[in-house]
């Protein structure tokens, strides 16, 4: 991470008073691409659900701070990641996902992040359940991920395209915090 993102991190945990704006992008799969791409370079994001007066369905956008519009712009560009549209942000925007539910079955540990949940054996690391949603693309999901080690499995942000795709990613996220090393 450059100097430049460490100085604007911590002036950005100062500040209370930063404007922001919203990236609002044609399909969820925008969203994860143009995320995954926007945190590599180390911009401070965050994927939110838009406001409720923009809002069409399964939507999600991008939050950052407005003075780096510029820079998330070029970013983009530069990686062809579309866009429909920037907002500036003026009502409140939603969660995404719902916060996560944790089971804990003995030998097995559940994560839910909104409908997605993903079952993990807690001895040997294995996937054994991946279920939930709505969305076309997870049973292909459940195919590609159950069976494996959570080590070996793919991310579900980068197999899939839509928001239950987001959702399992977080809850992958929760379950491998919580079994792996």
């Amino acid at each position: 991470m450059s100097l430049l993102h460490i100085l604007k991190k911590e002036s950005l945990q100062k500040r209370k008073d930063v404007d922001f704006g919203i990236l609002i992008f044609e399909t969820t799969s925008d969203v994860i691409q143009a995320e995954n791409t926007l945190r590599r370079a180390g911009c401070e994001i965050r994927v939110m659900g838009p406001p409720p007066e923009i809002r069409t369905g399964c939507d999600l956008v991008i939050e950052y701070p407005i003075m780096d519009q510029m820079l998330i712009l070029r970013i983009l560009g530069e990686a062809k990641i579309g866009y429909r549209d920037t907002v500036p942000v003026t009502s409140p925007l939603l969660t995404p996902v719902d916060l996560y539910f944790v089971k804990d079955f003995g030998d097995y540990l559940m994560v839910r992040a909104a409908n997605m949940k993903i079952t993990v054996d807690k001895k040997t690391r294995f996937i054994v359940n991946v279920s939930g949603g709505g969305c076309p693309d997870v049973p292909y999901l459940a195919h590609e991920m159950t069976g494996k080690r959570l080590d070996e499995a793919p991310f579900p942000r980068d197999i899939g395209h839509t928001l239950c795709a987001y959702a399992l990613q977080l809850a992958y996220e929760e379950v491998a915090r919580r079994c792996l090393p």
